[in-house]
């Protein structure tokens, strides 16, 4: 409740105005990457480079449409760099806690700038991976913006031959470079110089944030919370205790959901699933930035109606929306591609609409949820590891579509659709019967208003009591 809140002085700084810059710019490099690999497997002079059977097999109209691009190697290509980054969050948890997060910024923007460099210059398959991986260790140590931009690098580049695959996969040192110069000049974070026992530093750290000198009051709070937070040991044994089940379930199974309405399998391969359906080099990255516009356009929707409409109705509307259009998407291809030639040019721009009727209800719905909703249903003691799990849960689904994307169309074809929106129709029952409204509901009141009048989670309380969640 906004009442309650303390009121701290402050003012917008010319240095808070950078530190969103650089923030901006920490989303800008994953988004950047996501977006970029799909374009990149898609431009014939890279695969002619990396995967020559590959693209010998595209050149054929014999070959099946829907296994043009069946290839582990180059599924790993994209997938490689989410198994890295969930590897390197739990090593970055701890450089947060021990060394503080300006040097864990750095040595974020480092390893992203690395990888750029290594696939920029790569001459063999390891390189190209290795680049990958390193991207993925310093997104696991740092997102539509990016991939919108991503889209239109691609598209520019795909007429520099034979070189253009260089540009893109290099330009993502740029954001990586411009966070890696702000993280020598910003300061570190007040709570961060608290727990590590440099009290006065992180006075004179806030006092710069905030642009005023009177921070008593605000630092006095700090110093109590990085006192509980030392007292509150044994965060992740609490997760597994009977009455955090509720929340732990919901915060995880949110984004294993997120990844099978199939939106990272379209985000990440768009351009190449548009050159399955017919589409020439440049049309299908056209389409992508297309989709990719979509997608930060009604990303702005969400902002908008998230506290006005409530998370459930934003979910549930857009789980009626995205069925309809993966189903959709799944006749059009069963009746009219066949494994051999390409569809009418009519239906070709109807599966692009669909697309992006779909990718739009998803990102005023499924996308940004899947992060808000963990962010507030977890009580304040098991917050941070909770939370720990939906990303790790994130990143490893993630890491399962983009590395089973190209297989499964290869022989599932139109039917992976019909796959994709079976998980759909199950995310609208979910969220119809188990997922409560987190709308309005502080984090210190989540366990009393939330999970114990919840019909069915009520149940996991009744014998433990409140337990937890007492503020």
């Amino acid at each position: 409740m906004a009442s309650r809140e303390p009121h701290y002085k402050s003012k917008i700084t010319p240095y808070v105005f950078a530190c969103w810059i650089l923030a901006a710019f920490g989303g800008l490099m994953f988004g950047y990457d996501i977006g970029i690999s799909g374009g990149v497997t898609a431009m014939d002079d890279f695969l002619v480079k990396f995967f020559p059977h590959v693209h010998e097999r595209k050149l054929h109209a014999q070959e099946d449409n829907y296994c043009r691009y069946d290839d582990e190697l180059l599924q790993l290509f994209t997938s490689s760099l989410y198994l890295a980054a969930l590897i390197a969050s739990f090593f970055a948890s701890k450089a947060c806690t021990k060394l503080g997060r300006k040097p864990t910024i750095t040595m974020a923007s480092t390893f992203f700038i690395a990888g750029a460099f290594i696939c920029a210059a790569a001459e063999k398959k390891w390189m190209i991976i290795v680049g990958r991986i390193l991207f993925g260790v310093g997104v696991g140590f740092a997102n539509e913006v990016g991939i919108f931009i991503a889209n239109l690098v691609n598209y520019a580049t795909v007429m520099i031959h034979p070189s253009g695959w260089r540009v893109s996969l290099g330009l993502a040192a740029v954001p990586a470079l411009v966070l890696f110069g702000g993280s020598l000049f910003i300061t570190e974070t007040p709570p961060s110089l608290v727990e590590m026992g440099r009290k006065e530093e992180g006075r004179e750290a806030l006092r710069i944030i905030r642009g005023v000198d009177d921070v008593d009051a605000e630092f006095d709070q700090i110093l109590a919370a990085a006192e509980q937070a030392k007292q509150g040991k044994h965060h992740f044994r609490r997760l597994f205790k009977r009455s955090s089940f509720p929340p732990l379930f919901v915060g995880t199974i949110i984004q294993v959901f997120q990844q099978f309405t199939g939106i990272n399998a379209i985000m990440l391969y768009a351009p190449v699933l548009f050159r399955t359906l017919g589409f020439n080099s440049n049309a299908s990255l056209l389409s992508s930035v297309i989709t990719g516009l979509v997608n930060v356009g009604a990303t702005f929707v969400s902002i908008y109606a998230v506290d006005k409409i409530g998370r459930r109705k934003l979910l549930l509307q857009a789980s009626c929306q995205m069925f309809v259009s993966q189903m959709a998407i799944g006749v059009i291809l069963s009746t009219h591609l066949q494994a051999t030639g390409t569809m009418s040019k009519g239906m070709a721009a109807v599966v692009v609409i669909l697309v992006c009727m779909f990718v739009m209800s998803f990102a005023w719905s499924w996308g940004p949820m899947g992060w808000l909703i963990p962010s507030e249903i977890f009580p304040i003691e098991t917050r941070a590891a909770g939370f720990a799990f939906a990303v790790s849960t994130n990143m490893t689904f993630t890491f399962v579509i983009a590395q089973a994307f190209l297989s499964m169309l290869c022989h599932m074809r139109a039917h992976i659709f019909f796959f994709f929106s079976a998980w759909i129709m199950a995310m609208g029952l979910f969220v119809l019967y188990l997922l409560p409204e987190t709308k309005g509901i502080p984090i210190d009141q989540v366990e009393e208003r939330l999970w114990k009048k919840h019909p069915v989670w009520s149940s996991f309380y009744k014998e433990e009591g409140s337990e937890y969640g007492m503020a």
